[in-house]
C-alpha cells in the first residue's frame, strides 16, 4: 500500500471521513477515529496509510 495525503472532512461518531488530497478521487474514505493521531479534528491534514497516520501542516 502507498502512503497518501488526506484531510479530515467530517467526523461522525467513531468514524472520520477522509478525502485523499493527492488524487482526483471525490470519494471519502472512512477510518476509525481511534486509528488517527491524538489531536486530529475536522480540517486536519494527515499523511499515511491504513492505520498509520501522522499529522502534517
Amino acid at each position: 500500500m502507498e502512503m497518501h495525503d488526506y484531510i479530515i472532512e467530517d467526523i461522525q461518531g467513531d468514524y472520520a471521513q477522509l478525502k485523499q488530497l493527492d488524487a482526483d478521487n471525490p470519494e471519502l474514505f472512512p477510518v476509525a477515529v481511534a486509528l488517527l493521531p491524538f489531536g486530529s479534528d475536522v480540517g486536519t491534514k494527515l499523511h499515511g496509510m491504513m492505520g498509520m497516520f501522522e499529522i502534517i501542516e
